[in-house]
């Protein structure tokens, strides 16, 4: 099944953390070879952290400091890891939401925020946030446009546990002085569907309006068996079914199940074809990159409708909120 808001909540940190305290009461000795110091007085295992994938360390790094400053309250990405809303990419600071400052202050990688309108608090396994709704309409201010969709989709998508609906997100954003990313944000409400059922096809969904193809149904249901087929993108002009793979979609972590869901996806795929639906694969590195999601899709005789928008497509390319990429040597 798709992954929910709760399995990708990392309410507590997804690697252990030892403080120098804790080391010298457990008699841990703290080598550099074996610990990283993640935060001031709190380590990791270096290995498992190097091959963690990249949100994973962002969540290492948002516990780290949560356990360092209990009082802090999360906001933004920091507040993203606990409430489970998708993020890309190692997120590069550490957000933390003060009202009572009189603005907003960098202290080395975290970044202290305030303003004029008051955030909802929750606290969640003693780590207190921003609420999902603030945390969502926040995020979608300053994240580069199909970055902010998969905030929006996954929070009102029942399908991924999303609670949320699109007329609450615009009314609080509406209510709000804040007027930053105006423009964003009705782009977003506009786009945003329910119906989207992974970060993927969120991004997908963006790049191919982008690109100037007709615009998809979300979810057809297609009756050929006892079963019904149900596909990510139909494209009704002729036929074509597009489905978006890959990153975080299913929660597969028993080997028998995963085995299953993709055996049903070959069975689904085979019927589709036969009956004479042209078929296209793609994952979200293809549709981050563009070309071959475009590829892809014209393959298949998905037809253009319009121009592309380069400027909106170059936004892909935003990595201004991330760690830089760092390319891992071959083992």
């Amino acid at each position: 099944m798709p992954l929910l808001l709760e399995n990708r909540a990392a309410t507590l940190s997804p690697l252990p953390l030892i403080t120098t305290e804790e080391a010298r009461m457990t008699r841990v000795s703290l080598s550099s070879s074996t610990w990283l110091r993640v935060r001031k007085g709190i380590y990791t295992n270096r290995g498992s952290y190097a091959s963690a994938k990249p949100w994973i360390r962002y969540q290492v790094r948002v516990h780290a400091f949560a356990r360092q400053h209990p009082d802090a309250i999360l906001c933004l990405e920091s507040a993203a890891v606990i409430h489970g809303i998708p993020l890309f990419g190692e997120t590069r600071d550490i957000h933390v939401y003060s009202p009572d400052r009189k603005r907003a202050r960098r202290f080395g990688d975290v970044v202290v925020h305030t303003g004029v309108d008051l955030r909802t608090l929750v606290r969640v396994n003693g780590v207190l946030a921003t609420s999902l709704l603030d945390t969502a309409v926040d995020l979608s201010r300053v994240l580069p446009a199909a970055h902010a969709l998969t905030v929006v989709d996954s929070v009102i998508s029942p399908t991924q546990g999303g609670p949320l609906t699109i007329d609450e997100l615009n009314d609080h954003a509406t209510s709000q002085c804040n007027r930053r990313g105006t423009a964003r944000l009705r782009w977003v409400f506009g786009r945003a569907d329910g119906l989207s059922e992974s970060p993927g096809e969120s991004v997908s969904r963006a790049v191919i309006g982008w690109c100037g193809f007709e615009e998809p149904e979300l979810q057809h249901e297609f009756h050929y068996s006892e079963k019904p087929a149900r596909s990510d993108f139909y494209f009704p002009s002729n036929r074509a079914i597009g489905e978006s793979d890959g990153w975080q979609k299913y929660l597969l972590e028993d080997p028998g199940k995963a085995a299953e869901a993709l055996a049903d996806e070959k069975r689904r795929e085979d019927l589709l074809r036969s009956k004479g639906h042209p078929f296209a694969r793609w994952d979200l590195s293809a549709a981050t990159r563009v070309d071959p999601l475009a590829a892809a899709l014209t393959n298949i005789g998905v037809r253009r409708i319009g121009p592309a928008q380069t400027q909106m497509l170059d936004t892909l390319k935003d990595r201004s909120r991330q760690m830089p990429f760092k390319r891992r040597p071959a083992p």
